[in-house]
């Protein structure tokens, strides 16, 4: 359980060697076009009749109409928990209020007198929101995708969650709930490889989208990266992880719950411990047994530990381990060494940062205010989670007037014909007086 990489006494390798050495998840996204795609080609081709024979096949719910009817959405809602229902209140809240910061407002700069450039921000017009329904049901996964969409203005969102034998074919009530709590009274339930081919080319009431966003299984990734062009997606997202970096500071009944919080996800769930401490590293793999033990899913943890996705890797200091933790881009990364708001500044790939002692990453997958759908797969060297911005396009208006126009012409016919594109100078030069 959980193998140790030990790069102490040597210097690292090189960023690209370095992360090749660590701990991370296969995903064969290709591997399984095969099957994703004749699956959306049939959605293609025959629609709604299409989902229900595939939906019948591989979720074993056989119904005529796969929309879920709005007075089932409110129903959960009316059934749902108290407790419950105050703590979606709760992340709805925070979520919206880290969200209402990121909206963007329309910019117009004076390039010359006479000439201008406006960038607007114009929102995506309708979206597809995904749901997974598998081995959790994701009910903050809803909060998590429709508020910024909202706050983004999107007018037209659709959500699309497996469905559920246990509950006569819908989705999970609490994903259910989440939605009329937030509004959202378009809900499909339809899931997998075949839910994103609904949303790509529309199927039955649902009427494509324009983008498709939400974490889902290898299946889902692979529509999505089948579709992505006629949708746009978030990204490609790959089994979920987390990187803790830790020093003798560290307590290690929390680094062992946390690694084990993030475990409970999926069998191919990541967990990595990079740490400065072997006392630490020693006293976490004491503990992991036990605590593993007393959850409800063991088994699925365990997969998860012992899979050469996990691991200890140890480092001879805390310069060290940022440049492992960089390396490793991980989704969800905690910082619990001295100085941990410091060294988290110090970061430059993680999808989200959690500080200290007391930021746990179940902190940010429900009530932070944080947004909880990130890069995986080492992403995060170049993408981020997904965001108001996610859901917005910049657009530039370009206003010049014909004094404006004149003054660069002869930039304009130096660059077309240095271009060999003499056509784009004409176009510039039609407009001159003679």
């Amino acid at each position: 359980m959980l193998a140790r990489i030990d790069l102490r006494g040597s210097a690292l390798p090189g960023v690209r060697d370095l992360a090749g050495l660590l701990p991370r998840a296969a995903t064969d996204i290709d591997s399984v076009l095969a099957t994703v795609r004749p699956l959306c080609e049939d959605v293609r081709l025959r629609g709604a009749q299409a989902v229900r024979e595939i939906t019948a096949r591989l979720d074993g719910v056989d119904a005529e109409d796969f929309t879920v009817p709005p007075a089932a959405i409110q129903a959960a809602l009316d059934g749902l928990a108290p407790e419950v229902r105050a703590a979606l209140e709760e992340s709805i809240a925070r979520v919206r209020k880290v969200h209402a910061d990121q909206a963007r407002t329309d910019v117009t700069t004076q390039v010359v007198r006479g000439g201008t450039v406006t960038e607007r921000w114009v929102p995506v017009r309708r979206v597809g929101l995904y749901v997974p329904g598998g081995l959790a049901p994701l009910l903050s996964s809803v909060v998590m995708n429709v508020v910024p969409a909202q706050i983004a203005g999107v007018e037209s969102i659709a959500v699309a969650s497996p469905p559920q034998r246990d509950h006569g074919g819908l989705p999970d009530p609490g994903v259910l709930a989440a939605c009329a709590l937030l509004g959202v009274t378009e809900v499909h339930a339809v899931g997998g490889a075949q839910a994103i081919a609904v949303f790509g080319y529309g199927a039955g009431s649902c009427e494509p989208v324009d983008m498709v966003t939400g974490p889902g299984n290898v299946y889902v990734t692979a529509a999505k990266r089948l579709l992505r062009g006629l949708i746009g997606i978030d990204s490609e997202a790959g089994p979920t992880e987390v990187a803790i970096l830790a020093d003798d500071t560290a307590d290690p009944v929390h680094v062992a719950a946390d690694l084990i919080s993030q475990a409970e996800h999926d069998p191919l769930a990541g967990a990595v411990l990079v740490t400065t401490s072997e006392q630490l590293a020693d006293a976490v793999l004491d503990l992991v047994p036990a605590q593993v033990a007393a959850t409800k899913h063991s088994e699925r943890i365990l997969t998860a530990l012992d899979g050469s996705q996990s691991g200890i890797v140890l480092v001879d200091d805390v310069d060290a381990g940022l440049a492992v933790v960089d390396a490793y881009a991980a989704e969800h990364l905690e910082i619990q060494t001295r100085d941990a708001r410091a060294v988290a500044l110090r970061v430059r790939n993680a999808g989200a940062v959690f500080v200290g002692a007391w930021s746990p990453v179940s902190l940010g997958d429900y009530i932070a205010g944080s947004n909880h759908v990130l890069p995986t797969g080492g992403c995060a060297r170049h993408s981020s989670g997904l965001s108001v911005q996610s859901f917005l396009r910049g657009i530039h208006v370009v206003e010049y007037d014909e004094q404006a126009l004149a003054e660069v012409a002869g930039h304009v016919d130096a660059l077309a014909h240095a271009e060999d594109l003499p056509a784009h100078a004409a176009a510039v030069r039609v407009r001159q007086k003679p």
